[in-house]
């Protein structure tokens, strides 16, 4: 049976990783998460204290990527978490104080080169879902099937705050707002691999749809390329 490399772009909390994994999961081919990869990377450089007052130290953290050591591990539920050096970060990335810091560090070219490089090699020889920022435009530019998901900054703040709730962190609607459309403009107006939709990505608002016809939308599309059908 045909394998495809599948590509998914888009914003922030517009739920391309959960989508991805249970696109990953139905195909089974493997998952990769790159907005984990970038976030863990930038867990590390808080913890080494290149990030402080909104600024990147970038030439202690482009001194110190040998260090950096990243895979993705099943847990015992099959789910796939990432380790940073041989520690599970999974929960750590996921918090605000990274939010705020991600995107400045993914503007960082020998970041993403090296990061790239990574998600490169996962690829090769087997069926894949990857989603982020630059999946088809710079990772995989002939990606058998793009998508490209969008929806309004408020909704997908919400999002990210009820998870954060849920989680159990305090925050306030309006700093996640801030860090959201922030992100948007960053992730938009970089340098090096800026976020924008490839020519040939389908685009996908899901600010009205639910979860599961999400995910049956993109299954068909990926089975109709399975089958040769598109």
């Amino acid at each position: 049976m045909r394998t495809l490399i599948i590509a998914i772009d888009g914003f922030s909390s517009t739920g391309k990783s959960t989508v991805a994994k249970q696109l990953a999961d139905y195909l089974d081919y493997l998952f990769v998460d790159t907005g984990a990869m970038y976030r863990a990377v930038t867990l590390f450089a808080l913890r080494k204290g290149f990030l402080t007052q909104g600024k990147v130290d970038v030439s202690s953290l482009i001194e110190s990527l040998s260090e950096i050591n990243l895979k993705f591990v099943k847990n015992s539920e099959g789910k796939r978490e990432i380790f940073l050096n041989n520690e599970n970060v999974e929960k750590d990335i996921r918090t605000l104080a990274v939010s705020e810091y991600v995107s400045p560090v993914a503007t960082i070219s020998d970041v993403r080169k090296k990061l790239v490089e990574q998600q490169r090699k996962m690829g090769e020889g087997q069926g894949i879902v990857m989603d982020g920022r630059d999946i088809g435009t710079v990772v995989f530019p002939n990606a058998d099937l793009k998508i490209f998901m969008t929806a309004s900054s408020e909704i997908r703040a919400q999002r990210r705050y009820d998870e954060l709730l849920k989680r159990g962190d305090s925050i306030d609607y309006i700093e996640v707002l801030e860090n959201v459309t922030e992100r948007d403009h960053i992730d938009s107006t970089r340098e090096d691999s800026p976020l924008r939709q490839a020519v040939d990505a389908i685009v996908i608002d899901n600010s009205e749809t639910n979860l599961e016809d999400q995910f049956h939308m993109l299954l068909q599309l990926a089975k109709d390329r399975i089958a040769g059908r598109v």
